[in-house]
């Protein structure tokens, strides 16, 4: 077996060009399912390594480090590659050069890191049995997710991985720890596009209205009893609805309101269960009015279930390569991922990689326009994703 101190070498070997990798990633990002220059660039970076990548899900990459006996266990590592719609207002060397989009969420930490990893392992591939499986995916941040759309091109297949590991920046804790929870971790997400339809008129004279206003504030209000009087209160949910239109005046009452919204929940069964109540309370709700509604739910990712058994390998190869006082327990999170679809299918576990230095910078949240990461992070990030690899490796049975 490999010993972490190897990776941790190699790691800090590589951690200039992995440094120069994610900085020319975020320098030049580019939109969920529009990676065109970025997975020309990733699979360049392959070849280089002598890693042949083969396109998978229009912007995807899949690729293969074959070490000995290489059909005998797989696992796969995954990073995402698209950027945010958001205008960046770092003032960085490598900011981005494409108005109005940023790395916002740390993919290029993750892309970097996965070829830093990718690096690492292909100097080591005469020292481990078995295949560690490349995903490099777009469109994370944009309906349908491109893992469905990796796991529809089959990328879980021909060799199928046993285990699938995915990191994400996470600058609620510092560089050089990472966080885990073992279970269900992150929500599903649905978004909600609800309009209301009545009357529109004169707001002094209601009685010849069916005011939709007056609607669609009874249903917002009512709906939140789906969570607080129909869900388990041990099962976390959440219903919140964040844009209402209402194009009226201080004298008009409009025909219609147009809202949106987003329902969470960590249980798919509750999930599906709670979508009828929310058509049929909406939908009673509004003809009791007078009025009536339309209910789109565009169904989102699944819940992200972290599989305990791996999860605890995971925790344990961790705390052998960052040491026991770096590895932290997390909370549930109800923001949503699409690497929840492959734990769907898979075992899988995702955890979080700290990226704020000590000294309390880079703390700003990820989806904002003055979020970065200390460098730090991007010697753990590779190394980590490297030696989590052999660790699994070694701890499957052969096929």
């Amino acid at each position: 077996m490999i010993q972490p101190e190897k990776i941790q070498q190699l790691a800090a070997a590589y951690a200039a060009d992995v440094v120069a990798v994610r900085e020319h990633l975020h320098a030049h990002p580019e939109l969920s399912f529009q990676e065109t220059n970025t997975v020309a660039y990733v699979a360049e970076q392959l070849r280089q390594l002598g890693i042949e990548p083969q396109p998978v899900a229009g912007t995807g990459l899949v690729a293969l480090i074959e070490g000995r006996n290489p059909e005998s266990r797989v696992v796969a590592l995954r990073a995402d590659m698209d950027a945010l719609p958001i205008q960046e207002q770092n003032e960085v060397p490598y900011k981005s050069t494409n108005p109005g989009v940023m790395h916002a969420c740390g993919h290029d930490v993750h892309t970097a890191s996965l070829l830093g990893a990718a690096r690492i392992l292909t100097q080591v591939r005469d020292e481990f049995e078995g295949t560690i499986k490349l995903l490099f995916q777009p469109g994370e941040e944009l309906l349908p997710g491109g893992a469905s759309l990796m796991i529809k091109d089959g990328v879980l297949e021909n060799p199928r991985p046993q285990s699938v590991l995915g990191q994400h920046v996470f600058p609620h804790l510092p560089a050089g720890k990472i966080g885990l929870r073992a279970g269900r971790y992150m929500a599903s997400t649905d978004e909600l596009y609800l309009t209301v339809r009545g009357k529109g008129g004169h707001g002094a004279m209601p009685e010849q209205n069916i005011d939709p206003v007056v609607v669609a504030a009874h249903i917002i209000v009512a709906a939140q009893q789906i969570v607080s009087r129909r869900a388990s209160p041990k099962l976390p949910s959440v219903l919140s609805f964040g844009k209402v239109i209402a194009n009226g005046a201080t004298n008009v009452i409009p025909n219609e309101v147009y809202i949106e919204g987003t329902f969470r929940t960590l249980n798919e069964e509750w999930r599906n269960e709670a979508h009828q109540h929310l058509r049929t309370l909406c939908e009673g709700l509004a003809a009791s009015m007078g009025a009536t509604c339309e209910l789109e739910i565009r169904r989102g990712y699944p819940y992200l279930e972290n599989e305990p058994r791996l999860t605890a390998r995971t925790r344990q190869a961790a705390e052998a390569y960052l040491g026991a006082d770096n590895v932290v327990e997390l909370d549930q999170w109800m923001a949503a991922e699409d690497f929840a679809y492959y734990s769907q299918v898979s075992d899988a576990c995702f955890y979080r990689l700290g990226t704020r230095a000590a000294d309390g910078r880079y703390a700003a949240s990820v989806h904002t326009p003055t979020f970065d990461i200390d460098k730090q992070a991007l010697e753990v990030g590779p190394g980590l994703m490297a030696w989590l690899a052999l660790h699994e490796l070694a701890a499957l049975p052969a096929k």
